[in-house]
């Protein structure tokens, strides 16, 4: 089974992953549960569906439903191994009566602007306790619990100005959904040109949130 990096159109063409939606942290889905011990069953099935791939998801497991996380790379890169994994996890839900609801994943990132030149990764991973990806790269939460930090650089240069904004990853069918709550909360369209790819969003007291959709129908060509 090959680990040669796939893109989210590729992920989602293989079939049998209709449960599951690729976000920036890799391909996520979630199942509801009646109660914290059948979600309990559910993850002792996934644990033996994962150990007989040699494949190990993160998995969130709460009263009310579990998510599950499968990714191939320190991005969330995918590969055959995460729709195998998907299936088979898809295939215990299935056995158990579980519903997915994609409307309840999602991965948010905290995008940190910075002048040409400048790195302020190692500030942002010692003060959260995190892990560079290497110079100028994502810091993240060394247990992938939290939202992970990116950088981007500052156009025009603005010395000494630390602007930073929210990232929200949802999938590409909840998108403009959540777009029109976060309008219709009293949020501000700041700039749609580049939807269905993200729409940026400013909030009654004009703090900056983009809604992407992207992630979970990209198809970046990667020879890698």
């Amino acid at each position: 089974m090959s680990d040669q990096r796939m893109t989210a159109r590729a992920f989602h063409d293989a079939g049998g992953v209709e449960d599951w939606r690729v976000l920036f942290s890799g391909a996520h889905a979630y199942y509801r549960v009646a109660s914290f011990s059948q979600g309990a069953q559910f993850v002792a099935a996934i644990a033996e569906a994962a150990d007989a791939l040699g494949h190990v998801p993160d998995v969130d497991l709460r009263p009310e439903g579990v998510t599950v996380r499968t990714c191939s790379g320190e991005y969330g890169a995918l590969s055959e191994r995460d729709v195998e994994l998907a299936r088979r996890v898809s295939a215990a839900a299935r056995t158990l009566q579980l519903e997915p609801d994609p409307s309840e994943v999602q991965a948010v990132a905290i995008a940190v602007a910075q002048d040409a030149g400048r790195d302020v990764g190692p500030f942002w991973a010692a003060a959260l306790g995190y892990r560079s990806l290497g110079p100028k790269e994502d810091v993240v939460d060394r247990h992938r619990r939290n939202s992970h930090v990116s950088f981007q650089t500052l156009h025009p240069p603005k010395p000494g100005r630390g602007r930073m904004h929210i990232d929200v990853s949802v999938p590409a069918d909840q998108a403009e959904g959540r777009v029109a709550a976060a309008l219709a909360a009293g949020g501000r369209l700041a700039d749609d040109s580049h939807a269905p790819n993200w729409w940026t969003l400013a909030s009654p007291e004009n703090h900056g949130v983009d809604i992407a959709a992207w992630p979970d129908f990209e198809d970046f060509k990667d020879e890698g």
